[in-house]
C-alpha cells in the first residue's frame, strides 16, 4: 500500500464522502435488486437466472446476512407484480448512489463544480441502466453456467461445486471491472483517460475480490461481534460497513487516477517546453 493512498485516507472529508456512499448503497442496493429479480421471475419467466442472483448475494454476504437477504428478497418479490411504473421508481431510487459517488470522484480530480442535480440524475440512470444490464447479462451467463454445472454427474459433489465457483468468479471479476471503469469514465465532471480508467478499474476490482475473501474468512468472528454490539440491526451496520469500506478502496482508485494524471501532464510539459 502506497504512501500517498494512506495520505488520501487520512482526509477526514474522503471518510464523509465513503460513508455517504456506503449509506446510499445500503438504500439503493434493495431497489435494485427487486428490479433485477422481478425482470427474471416476471418477464423472462427464467426462475434459474433468479437463483444464480441468490447465489451471488449467498457469495457476497456470507452466512446468515446472505440467507437473511435472499429470504426476504424472494418474499418481497413474490408478492408484488410486475409493473413498469414501480421498475421506473425503484431504479429512480437506485441511482441515488451516485450523487455522493460523483461529488467524491470529482472532488479526487480536483474538480472545482459538480453536474447540476437535473444532470446528476441523467447521468445517474444511464449508469444504472448500463450497470443493471452489465450484470443481468452476469446473471444469464452464470444461469448457463449452473445448467453446465449441473451436467457433471460424473464428478464428485465437492468438484462440482468447485467448478461452479470458478465459473461464478471468472465471470463476476471481469463485470465488476468492467462496471468500476464506466464509473471511473463517466461518472466525474471532467474528461477522464479511458486508460488511466481502465487501468484503475482492474486495481480496484482485484482489491475487492481479495477483500470478499477477507470477509468470508472472518465472517464468523465478526457475526458474533456484531451481534454482540448491535442486536437486531447486525445485518444493516454489516453491510454498511462493507460498503464504507469498498468505497475507500473505490476513491483510493480515483484519487490514484488524477495522481498519475497531474504527473503524465507534468511529464509532457517538461517533454515539450513552450
Amino acid at each position: 500500500m502506497s504512501i500517498p493512498v494512506l495520505h488520501y485516507w487520512m482526509q477526514t472529508e474522503v471518510h464523509v464522502h465513503a460513508m455517504a456512499i456506503a449509506v446510499s448503497v445500503l438504500l439503493a442496493m434493495v431497489p435494485f435488486l427487486i428490479v433485477m429479480v422481478s425482470i427474471c421471475d416476471h418477464v423472462l419467466h427464467w426462475h434459474v437466472a433468479a437463483n444464480a442472483i441468490y447465489f451471488a448475494l449467498n457469495d457476497t454476504f456470507p452466512d446468515d446476512i446472505g440467507n437473511f437477504i435472499v429470504r426476504n428478497l424472494r418474499a418481497t418479490v413474490a408478492q408484488r407484480p410486475f409493473q413498469i411504473a414501480s421498475v421506473l421508481l425503484l431504479l429512480f431510487t437506485a441511482n441515488g448512489i451516485f450523487v455522493p459517488l460523483e461529488v467524491a470522484l470529482n472532488r479526487a480530480w480536483g474538480c472545482k463544480e459538480n453536474r447540476s442535480y437535473l444532470r446528476n440524475q441523467l447521468i445517474s440512470l444511464g449508469l444504472i441502466f448500463l450497470c443493471g444490464s452489465l450484470f443481468l447479462a452476469f446473471i444469464i451467463l452464470t444461469a448457463f453456467n449452473s445448467a453446465f454445472v449441473s451436467q457433471l454427474s460424473g464428478f464428485s459433489q465437492f468438484l462440482s461445486q468447485l467448478v461452479g465457483i470458478t465459473l461464478f468468479k471468472a465471470a463476476a471479476v471481469p463485470v465488476l471491472m468492467l462496471m468500476l471503469f464506466f464509473v471511473y469514465w463517466l461518472l466525474p465532471n471532467r474528461k477522464v483517460p479511458v486508460a488511466l480508467s481502465i487501468q484503475a478499474a482492474i486495481g480496484t476490482g482485484l482489491v475487492l475480490e481479495i477483500i470478499q475473501i477477507v470477509n468470508i474468512a472472518t465472517w464468523p468472528w465478526l457475526r458474533r461481534k456484531m451481534s454482540l454490539e448491535y442486536g437486531p440491526f447486525a445485518y444493516s451496520v454489516t453491510i454498511v460497513m462493507y460498503s464504507f469500506i469498498a468505497a475507500m478502496v473505490v476513491l483510493a482508485g480515483a484519487d490514484w487516477m488524477a495522481r498519475r494524471a497531474a504527473a503524465q501532464d507534468a511529464a509532457n510539459d517538461v517533454a515539450s517546453p513552450s
